[in-house]
């Protein structure tokens, strides 16, 4: 038997304030004059983080396009810029949620790797270490600081860069940074690791590794999410914490059916992550009759709407694309329901899931 060895983040930081550090934790990476290159969403453009981004000397701020779901395109584009402007860096940091961390991983290994990211949609396809890469969150849920991929929409399909040269070098945890988010956005992108946890506990690929990470996970979404009165300061950094168990419990097991058809959503509509997996999730109780049972209560306490009808006015070439993309994530289904998986799965069984979107 064969495991799987699996690359962690080797250095961590965490704590309020922690992000303060950036400067002294750069400032070892530079190489020979080399520029750092900040990443930062596209919402902190003339607002007080991205005053506080330390650049020096050559160093540059990119403000990431956040409005789609990262691309191979856009991927490949900022690559050649900075390789025209540069030649070549010192490293990448990028400040946001999961898409910025997905450019930020996903730019660094096209550095130096030929080609575009598209040819690196898959498992193990990147032969290449990347330049130096950090992550400093401002959003939690998605796992993405500590994840061995970084998903790209591209010509053909949604899939990841899944490899061991993909996971950050350095993450730097700061609650101070999720405060004040949008109350949709941050309630979305929390899903998504409920959702992590959910799929992962129930998975056929479940071992005692992922499920000691996704219970802790799970039980610090329930306790925010449900349990509490209100959200608070400890809220902020409970939640940080439960992205990362819940990325860490798919890094030996999987996620399941709700992200299967959000990357099937998002191709074709360009419906974001977070909120593809919600729009899925809320349609798949006999996939997991317990945790969507517990979503619909969260939805209801936090007030937040669900896209509904999404999928009705898609053309019948649409439609059996959308199916293809979900259908083709065949590690999703074997972790839902098992090695057995197309005797429960089809093109019927899928597009009757979508028309209820």
């Amino acid at each position: 038997m064969s495991f799987k060895n699996f690359p962690m983040v080797p250095r961590v930081v965490y704590g309020r304030g922690s992000a303060e550090q950036i400067e002294e934790i750069a400032e070892p990476i530079r190489k020979n004059g080399y520029p750092i290159i900040y990443f930062a969403d596209h919402c902190f453009e003339n607002k007080s983080l991205a005053h506080h981004i330390p650049v020096k000397r050559n160093d540059k701020i990119i403000f990431i396009d956040t409005s789609e779901e990262p691309k191979t395109s856009y991927v490949d584009k900022i690559r050649d810029d900075l390789k025209e402007e540069f030649g070549k860096i010192s490293g990448i940091i990028g400040y946001g949620g999961g898409s910025v961390m997905d450019m930020t991983k996903a730019v660094s290994l096209m550095m130096t790797n030929p080609g575009s990211s598209a040819d690196y949609q898959g498992w193990d396809l990147v032969k290449n270490e990347g330049v130096y890469h950090a992550g400093v969150p401002t959003l939690s849920g998605t796992g993405a600081e500590v994840s061995r991929t970084c998903v790209l929409t591209g010509p053909v399909r949604k899939l990841g860069m899944n490899s061991d040269f993909t996971p950050f070098n350095q993450v730097i945890l700061d609650p101070n940074l999720t405060q004040g988010a949008p109350k949709d956005q941050a309630f979305f992108t929390g899903m998504d690791c409920y959702i992590h946890c959910i799929e992962s506990l129930n998975g056929t690929f479940l071992n005692a590794f992922s499920k000691s990470y996704g219970e802790k996970a799970l039980e610090l979404c329930k306790k925010n999410y449900l349990e509490k009165a209100e959200w608070d300061d400890e809220s902020n950094e409970d939640l940080m914490m439960a992205s990362w168990h819940g990325g860490m419990s798919i890094a030996y097991s999987q996620v399941g059916v709700a992200h299967a058809l959000s990357y099937g959503l998002s191709y074709i509509l360009g419906i974001k992550h977070g909120v593809g997996n919600c729009i899925a999730f809320d349609q798949i109780e006999e996939y997991y009759p317990e945790g969507v049972h517990d979503f619909k209560k969260m939805v209801d306490k936090f007030q937040v709407e669900i896209p509904k009808n999404v999928c009705a006015h898609l053309s019948d070439n649409e439609m059996n694309k959308m199916v293809q993309v979900a259908l083709n994530l065949v590690p999703l289904w074997e972790n839902a329901l098992g090695k057995n998986w197309k005797e429960k799965i089809n093109e019927n069984t899928l597009r009757e899931l979508y028309e209820k979107m």
